[in-house]
């Protein structure tokens, strides 16, 4: 294989799968990673010149590490890591609830940082390593909704900048910070046209903007250790909840 490689946790659906079609149509080797959505990381493998899945439980962060493992053994030119795949479960800061919490840290959090530490000590890449960390933009515009997910966010963030100052000097790891863009949990098309205008742009970020965002970071020349926002100016604003339970209280309140 002589073509860079890039792993995309999550990249079967959603903002990772946008993620793994851009890198794709750029001709790198892209490996998706999934858990349970199988068929769906098949049917995208199949759409791009050269891929593969690989299948994972991220709730196992030993499964998880020996994935990375076993591919460092046989990608000559891994570039890239993006931990895109995570948990987002309801709870609240007056509410935590317990289980969803140690879900959230995990998956969220504890396994990408030790996918990246796995990465950066076995990977190779004459071009150098980047390893891509989504968050989201409630990073820098907290509520009190999704307080385990948020959590989870905040906690993963704190390691781009410790990973970066550990790193070697041609390796750069970077957080890429997306706003609402897909439809979560519950919400009906009408509801996400609504609340995902509530920007500084009152427009909606699409997820290929976020792939495009990845693609820059993977290959372009910024100084690791930094957060790039696409949210249309989202982390800006100051939202007392989260946009799905703003737009519906304006709804209600109409």
């Amino acid at each position: 294989m002589t073509c860079p490689a890039v792993l995309v946790t999550g990249g079967a659906k959603r903002i990772g799968a946008a993620i793994a079609r851009r890198f794709g149509v750029e001709g790198w080797h892209v490996v998706i990673h999934c858990h349970r959505s199988v068929s769906e990381a098949e049917a995208l493998a199949a759409t791009l010149p050269s891929a593969e899945v690989a299948c994972c439980d991220l709730a196992d962060s030993a499964a998880a590490v020996a994935l990375v493992e076993a591919l460092a053994e046989r990608l000559p030119d891994w570039r890239a890591l993006i931990n895109s795949a995570s948990v987002l479960r309801p709870d609240l800061a007056t509410a935590l609830d317990p289980a969803i919490l140690g879900e959230a840290m995990q998956v969220n959090a504890a396994t990408p940082a030790r996918m990246a530490q796995a990465y950066l000590a076995r990977a190779r890449s004459a071009a150098g390593r980047r390893v891509i960390q989504l968050t989201d933009q409630k990073t820098a515009n907290p509520n009190a909704d999704f307080f385990s997910y948020t959590m989870s966010k905040h906690a993963l963030a704190s390691t781009v900048a410790m990973l970066q100052m550990a790193a070697a000097p041609q390796d750069r790891i970077f957080a890429l910070a997306p706003g609402a863009i897909l439809p979560s949990l519950d919400q009906s098309a009408e509801e996400a046209e609504r609340s995902h205008r509530m920007n500084l742009l009152r427009r909606r970020t699409a997820p290929e903007e976020v792939a495009d965002a990845a693609f820059l970071l993977a290959t372009g020349p910024l100084a690791g250790g930094q957060t790039l926002f696409v949210d249309s100016g989202q982390h800006l604003l100051a939202q007392s909840r989260d946009v799905i339970y703003l737009a519906r209280e304006q709804r209600d309140s109409a």
